[in-house]
């Protein structure tokens, strides 16, 4: 089995990477920065947020793994002193020769971003924000072809299943099961009062459905897709919508997502 280590950088998770290094040679796994078969993370939430995004042409043959060394990793299943077992695991693994029965895979975000410079498009596995630079985000939401709203506020948050119980969960969006195949839309300090208006609370729409945001005004924008900031002055328009492919984490023992939830949230 081929994999590759990808680690936060601080002490912890660069000596947690060497041994993981050492101890998978003398298991026989194969080390493999071109086409690894996993992808181990090593440190936190955004550590595998950097992974995801390293090796995002080639998510539909790679599976992730992560090992948590912060003070929160919702993506990952292993603990710094459980390195041995997770090398152990995937030895057997590798022996087994199957990946399939022991993969999950969680719903991405697909964006297009139209700019008067140009059309680019971004897989997200968190979430997409939009805000402004320099004052008020106007934006207009449309949803299915069809205007839904014009927004007025601080900014937009659309985000996946997986990454529900983070920016969005702070937005006061719902937490959604990662086999429900959506994406959620949350305000971020939406102004509403007699003169103009908004939902005021999250939308969250299925995997067929789109929606369009359209910037109706000159403004300075920073858009994020995940931990990747994109500024700029000319945004026409983002659609975001479920993507086709999804992202696939290695689970060799059992832990469910509410567990994870009730982990992450309540101890």
């Amino acid at each position: 089995m081929r994999y590759y280590v990808l680690d936060r950088g601080d002490q912890l998770s660069v000596d947690l990477s060497e041994s993981f290094h050492k101890l998978a040679a003398a298991q026989g796994l194969q080390l493999d920065a071109e086409s690894p078969d996993i992808v181990v993370s090593i440190g936190g939430d955004g550590t595998m947020l950097h992974a995801f995004h390293t090796f995002i042409d080639r998510i539909p043959s790679i599976a992730f793994v992560g090992v948590h060394t912060g003070h929160l990793g919702f993506y990952a299943d292993w603990k710094a002193d459980e390195i041995p077992e997770l090398v152990r695991m995937m030895s057997n693994h590798r022996e087994e020769g199957k990946l399939a029965p022991r993969i999950v895979r969680y719903p991405l975000l697909e964006l297009e971003i139209r700019k008067k410079s140009g059309t680019t498009s971004y897989i997200c596995l968190n979430e997409f924000t939009l805000k402004s630079v320099d004052g008020t985000v106007v934006a207009q939401v449309d949803i299915n072809d069809r205007m839904f709203e014009m927004f007025r506020g601080d900014g937009i948050c659309v985000s996946t299943p997986s990454g529900s119980t983070a920016y969005n969960k702070s937005l006061g969006g719902a937490m959604i099961h990662p086999s429900i195949e959506a994406l959620q839309i949350s305000e971020i300090a939406s102004i509403n009062n007699r003169v103009f208006r908004t939902m005021g609370s999250a939308l969250v729409l299925p995997k067929h459905h789109h929606c369009d945001i359209y910037s109706r005004k000159e403004q300075n924008l920073l858009l994020t897709v995940d931990h990747i900031n994109l500024p700029m002055n000319d945004l026409i328009s983002v659609r975001c919508q479920v993507a086709a492919q999804k992202i696939s984490f290695v689970r060799y023992r059992p832990f469910p997502f509410w567990e994870r939830v009730r982990n992450a949230f309540l101890g």
